[in-house]
């Protein structure tokens, strides 16, 4: 009969989420990540078989959980708040960590999706989650007529995820208030009737 575990899951993968977050999935050792999450080594690999299924299971709970509730706080706005709440909220993420850690999601995109299938369907799902909740709140701005028609809400989708990405590149690099806001006005303006 096999021993119930004996630590909360959910706790040990939000500090595994914090490991890959800060160090990045090269760079974060098996070893860090369990003394990190309070597990012996054994335990790590009886709970969770390998880092690899570690960092599937942390990238699910981020997505879960700090994505999908931004998305439905923002959900709640007019088109056109959304979208540019989604854009201010990015800004504000990123001044607000002192380590300038940019996103989980994003890191991910630019560390391991290379080398991983599986992961890199993760991370494109979670990407698509993004464009979705832009192409939606696009469609719906244009349909009321917040938002110009000028340009077809699938390109601005796409726009704005890259320029989602982009901002969290470049927070990672210090970027200043200045700097990242200066990176979402334009689009922004693309935005006017």
């Amino acid at each position: 009969m096999a021993r119930p575990r004996e630590f909360d899951e959910v706790t040990a993968l939000q500090a595994a989420v914090d490991g890959f977050w800060s160090q990045g999935y090269g760079a974060a050792s098996t070893r860090d990540l369990a003394a990190r999450m309070g597990l012996t080594t054994a335990s790590f690999y009886n709970a969770f078989g390998d880092k690899r299924g570690l960092f599937m299971k942390a990238l699910d709970q981020y997505l879960s959980g700090t994505l999908s509730q931004r998305i439905a706080r923002l959900d709640q706005l007019p088109p056109r708040q959304a979208v540019a709440g989604y854009l201010a909220d990015v800004v504000e993420r990123s001044l607000g960590d002192p380590q300038r850690r940019g996103c989980m999601l994003i890191n991910a995109a630019l560390d391991v999706t290379a080398q991983d299938p599986d992961i890199r369907e993760e991370v494109a799902s979670g990407l698509g989650e993004i464009r979705a909740f832009f192409l939606r709140h696009l469609r719906a701005g244009q349909a009321d007529g917040t938002i110009s028609p000028a340009q077809p809400a699938e390109d601005l989708s796409q726009l704005f995820l890259s320029v989602v990405v982009a901002m969290r590149v470049m927070a990672r690099l210090h970027a200043d208030r200045d700097q990242l806001e200066g990176m979402a006005r334009p689009a922004l303006a693309l935005l006017d009737p």
